[in-house]
């Protein structure tokens, strides 16, 4: 087995190598103080726990040392913090325990071996042809820590908004048909896409509402396989509001329209933000 010395911690967009002290950010090192650092690997070998004050004391300085502690130690939080970019008030990797110690929140991998950073020639190249996708698309790193409740509550709300897309169209096939014939003619297709459309999205979102429900462990890898074919499918009923034209008119539709594009978007943030979710109060 590798020596623990050995360990590289990846969190997000971060690397910690545990042999040679370094600290990366997407491949790119950050300069942090031996104090910080040691600190940071205690509370990567133990995420998810509470690592008190006091241990971190006995770690960072000897027992017959003349210091002051506390303030000490939150000087070394704050630099910490400030590397990171993290905030105390809304944490996404350190969360202080009033009078207990720290926790850190985000899932670490350790990688038992040496890091697959890629050289700077290789960063070079790859920076030159920079992702859309990735600039786009909110990191679990950009997400704060809130409550699960707030998520899971958020998170419930869309899969029943989308239900009920799907099943009011079902509902009030005939009348869809016909609305669609007098905009367009005959539209036999624009219906046989609507329905398969929702034959697909129904069971889709069942299984995200009781994923949920039921606090599904790993759902967001199981969505992110998903996403892309979801995405497709909501972006289609995100024009469900013109639809309704005759009854809301056209603005309102339009401005539905524009807000629905956005919404698989803010659920997969949604499903994101309930990995770091903190726990509810009581729980």
């Amino acid at each position: 087995m590798p020596e623990p010395s050995k360990k590289v911690f990846r969190f997000g967009v971060f690397e910690v190598d545990a042999a040679s002290g370094e600290l990366r950010k997407s491949g790119v090192r950050l300069r942090v103080q031996e104090q910080p650092f040691q600190v940071l690997l205690t509370m990567l070998e133990r995420s998810g726990e509470v690592v008190s004050r006091d241990e971190l004391r006995k770690q960072l300085w000897a027992s017959d040392t003349f210091v002051d502690f506390d303030h000490s130690l939150n000087t070394i939080i704050n630099k910490l913090r400030e590397t990171l970019g993290d905030s105390a008030s809304s944490p996404r990797f350190i969360e202080t325990l009033a009078k207990r110690g720290y926790r850190f929140l985000p899932a670490v991998e350790v990688l038992n071996g040496q890091s697959d950073v890629p050289d700077s020639r290789e960063r070079r190249e790859s920076s030159a042809v920079p992702s859309t996708a990735a600039s786009l698309l909110t990191h679990p790193d950009e997400l704060p820590a809130v409550p699960h409740g707030y998520v899971r509550v958020l998170f419930m709300l869309i899969q029943v908004m989308y239900l009920s897309f799907y099943i009011a169209a079902l509902a009030h096939l005939s009348a869809v048909e016909a609305l669609l014939d007098g905009k367009l003619g005959r539209a036999d297709w624009v219906t046989a896409v609507l329905v398969a459309s929702a034959a697909i999205g129904i069971p889709i979102r069942l299984y995200l509402l009781a994923s949920v429900s039921f606090d599904v462990k790993d759902l967001s890898r199981k969505f992110l396989r998903i996403f892309l074919p979801t995405f497709m499918l909501d972006e289609l009923w995100a024009l469900a509001p013109f639809l309704l034209t005759p009854q809301i008119g056209l603005g309102l539709a339009l401005a539905a329209t524009a807000a629905l594009l956005y919404v698989p978007f803010a659920e997969r943030t949604l499903v994101l933000m309930r990995d770091r979710a903190r726990p509810d109060p009581g729980r």
